[in-house]
């Protein structure tokens, strides 16, 4: 081969490498190779499924019930910078992050449980952001913030079933299962229990607002207290990150439930950046024989020292050992 055609086949060579790494980055940064079509609720589903259930001490109210139509109708842009900066009306909140609209009666009753571990700055913006937020839902609502005081792994499923159960000693019928890192983006998001779980977040921005896998059923989670119970929570045995959000799926799927998500529109998050997690080196384990101990390993199984109970202007601090 003379050093003319040699240049030529290096050229050619050279040419389709380019190609085919232009091919794999555009593939990478396309949209549609997530599961971007999934079922969803439409605008016209959302009130058919909602569950309307309040405290006791919400439905003792003599008030007219609070409408929901224009919320979920008008759907607006939330993530705004004066949502961001400070509490906006703060003397509205009760202790322990407790809200109630006071002119009308709150349909929905709802217990949101944050799990917890030296995350200042993200819950800095979560309390303030989420306050702003939530009020203008006019649900009732209280903030549960339940911390790991241990040096252990961090155990995010275990910190939701003890808030969970503190949040069913306070009579909340719909738990809300939600990192610290997330952040609604639009005001329809109703923040309420649907009869099947909900899987609120499943238009995230790390995604490019598009769904990875269909199974996907974690980061911020609805679901009512009886059937939390019913499935036996989440497991207590997934220490630090990874598998508990595949694990609490299998649970829903064995106990003959499934979830649902509403509308892209509705379901769109920020994630707040943060250092990773250590990784679970035993979650592909846990999840090979996870089927075995959905009866035994949960809410039935749940041991835990709780240090302190802190009622904060914001939210319920829990302190745990676990």
């Amino acid at each position: 081969m003379n050093f003319k055609n040699f240049r030529k086949n290096y050229r050619i060579a050279d040419y389709a490498m380019f190609g085919l790494c232009t091919w794999i980055f555009i593939y990478c940064m396309l949209p549609w190779r997530f599961a971007s079509h999934y079922d969803f609720l439409t605008e016209e589903d959302i009130f058919e499924v909602l569950v309307e259930q309040v405290t006791n001490n919400i439905s003792l109210q003599q008030l007219p019930e609070c409408d929901y139509s224009a919320i979920v109708g008008e759907n607006a842009y939330t993530y705004l910078k004066h949502y961001q900066e400070k509490v906006l009306r703060n003397e509205e909140i009760l202790p322990g992050g407790e809200y109630y609209p006071r002119d009308c009666k709150a349909r929905f009753s709802v217990a949101i449980i944050v799990p917890y571990r030296q995350r200042e700055e993200q819950l800095h913006i979560f309390l303030t952001y989420m306050h702003n937020y939530l009020r203008q839902q006019r649900i009732h609502y209280r903030i549960f913030l339940v911390e790991q005081n241990d040096q252990l792994p961090f155990n995010r499923a275990k910190l939701f079933n003890i808030g969970a159960t503190i949040a069913v000693q306070n009579e909340f019928p719909c738990l809300i299962l939600h990192d610290v890192d997330l952040l609604p983006l639009n005001s329809g998001n109703l923040y309420a229990c649907t009869e099947k779980p909900r899987h609120m977040c499943s238009a995230l921005d790390k995604f490019r607002f598009n769904l990875p896998y269909t199974s996907l059923f974690g980061g911020v989670v609805a679901i009512r207290s009886e059937v939390y119970n019913i499935i036996n929570g989440m497991s207590n045995l997934y220490q630090g990150w990874g598998g508990e959000d595949d694990d609490f799926y299998e649970r829903i799927l064995a106990k003959q439930y499934s979830i649902c998500r509403f509308e892209p529109k509705y379901s769109g998050y920020t994630m707040l950046r943060h250092k990773p997690e250590t990784p679970n080196q035993n979650r592909g384990q846990l999840l090979t024989t996870s089927h075995l101990r959905f009866h035994i390993d949960g809410l039935n199984s749940l041991t835990f020292k709780e240090n302190e109970r802190r009622i904060h202007s914001l939210f319920t601090h829990i302190l745990v050992e676990i």
